[in-house]
């Protein structure tokens, strides 16, 4: 073969000016004349190319701050020649060159994705730490802060189409992957990272909400344990904020089979706050949802988990403010229920949460005009809770709520205790009678067993 490629008939073959290589490369070289105007500027941007490509193949090296043979005269001075990078995608009115890029993503893809550490709580299901908890920080934070940076400016000031190359579905996949940092700081960061692609990627819309709706189905039936959660969320929130009216299907799917569901985890306590708003932009946006949402939540209601409960019960209370009198309606009876449950709960902050729910008026007035077994519910209640809670606070509280049940309807609060006392009266006929009837089926058992004896 050697032989072959030196004779003269296979020097043809190498002659670049027939192939259509040959042809790009030319007027890619005709581009850059034209656009740089003469010889001089040009090699003076290729130094400067030269420069960063420099910059970005050193600052290409990982640092993990825990090997002891790392050098730290090294890492800072990664550290400064990141800052210097920093600057550079930030103050340039030029759109990055074309070899600048596909190094400088390399570069930010090998900083960013990365093994996390493991969990300082291994044992704990989603029991996590305060947002302000930095117990277990990302050791590499004083790089990864500027690289994180780098990227923020990166996607801001670069054409969404010139990066697409660069940034795709698996640039993207690891970015989501790192929502699981322990790290509150670089969570929050990647938080507006991601969603600033989010904005400017219209393109990768689709797929970035499918692949966030797979990290909460996957922690809600699978694992329930992920730390970005409530980040996540809080990407969702602006953009249920932006959905236009009415709701697309997809988007109430994405209420009923995800938003929803994400009521159940025992981890709800951390992200809840966002979870609310997220439900209640919906309802907002189409008050038809409420009844969908209420009826969720009702399902999802926790038996031994207190914390939960009065999460929940602040979570209803602000949904029915923004009901339609006709949901309401609808949904007073099972609401009031389990108002009522909580209200007479043995835990007293739910008793005492439920009963700021029914020391406010607006949602008494709409349970008065809804329906009388919804209001006899609450009485029923509030009866009980004077007579046997054990709790003075809570029997305090409720002797408020009932003083301001009578001034609003006095005449319905004593009727309802009639029908109570009535009630209760009925029942204890009913006990006297059943019991009345096992012992009449006791003696007439004794006679005939002593005939048979």
């Amino acid at each position: 073969m050697g032989v072959e490629r030196n004779t003269p008939k296979a020097s043809p073959k190498k002659r670049p000016t027939t192939t259509l290589r040959y042809l790009f490369d030319l007027d890619s070289k005709s581009d850059g004349n034209s656009y740089f105007g003469n010889g001089g500027k040009r090699s003076s941007l290729d130094s400067e190319n030269e420069e960063l490509l420099s910059v970005i193949t050193y600052c290409t090296r990982v640092f993990t701050f825990t090997d002891p043979s790392e050098s730290p005269s090294q890492q800072e001075l990664k550290r400064v020649k990141l800052t210097k990078l920093l600057s550079f995608v930030k103050s340039t009115k030029k759109p990055i060159h074309g070899q600048i890029l596909p190094p400088l993503v390399s570069m930010l893809a090998a900083n960013l994705f990365r093994p996390l550490s493991p969990s300082s709580n291994p044992s704990v299901i989603c029991d996590l730490a305060d947002e302000e908890d930095t117990s277990n920080p990302a050791p590499a934070w004083p790089h990864l802060q500027i690289v994180y940076e780098i990227l923020f400016q990166l996607v801001d000031n670069t054409d969404a189409k010139a990066l697409r190359d660069h940034i795709d579905h698996s640039f993207l996949h690891n970015l989501l992957s790192l929502f699981q940092s322990e790290d509150p700081r670089e969570r929050e960061i990647l938080k507006n990272v991601y969603h600033r692609i989010y904005s400017r990627f219209t393109f990768y819309r689709s797929f970035m909400k499918k692949t966030m709706n797979d990290v909460f189905l996957q922690y809600v039936f699978e694992t329930e344990r992920h730390y970005g959660i409530g980040d996540l969320l809080e990407i969702w929130g602006s953009i249920i904020n932006g959905f236009t009216i009415p709701i697309k299907e997809e988007h109430k799917i994405f209420l009923m089979r995800v938003l929803i569901p994400l009521h159940k985890p025992k981890g709800l306590q951390v992200y809840h706050r966002q979870l609310a708003y997220c439900a209640s932009q919906f309802v907002q946006k189409e008050p038809v949802l409420g009844e969908i949402v209420v009826q969720g939540i009702l399902k999802y209601w926790p038996i031994t988990n207190c914390q939960k409960e009065v999460l929940l019960v602040g979570e209803l209370e602000e949904l029915v403010e923004i009901l339609d009198p006709e949901q309401f309606r609808k949904l007073a009876l099972p609401l009031c229920t389990q108002i009522t449950r909580c209200l007479t709960s043995w835990n007293s902050p739910v008793a005492e949460r439920a009963l700021y729910v029914l020391n406010n008026e607006q949602f008494m007035k709409m349970a008065q005009e809804a329906t009388p077994d919804a209001f006899l519910v609450i009485v029923e209640g509030m009866e009980k809770n004077l007579k046997w809670h054990w709790s003075k606070s809570v029997r305090e509280l409720t002797e408020t709520v009932k003083m301001m049940l009578e001034e609003m309807a006095p005449g319905l609060y004593s009727k309802s205790v009639i029908n109570l006392e009535l009630r209760e009266s009925a029942a204890q006929q009913q006990e006297i009678e059943r019991r009345e009837k096992w012992r009449r089926i006791e003696m007439a058992a004794s006679q005939n067993q002593n005939q048979f004896i």
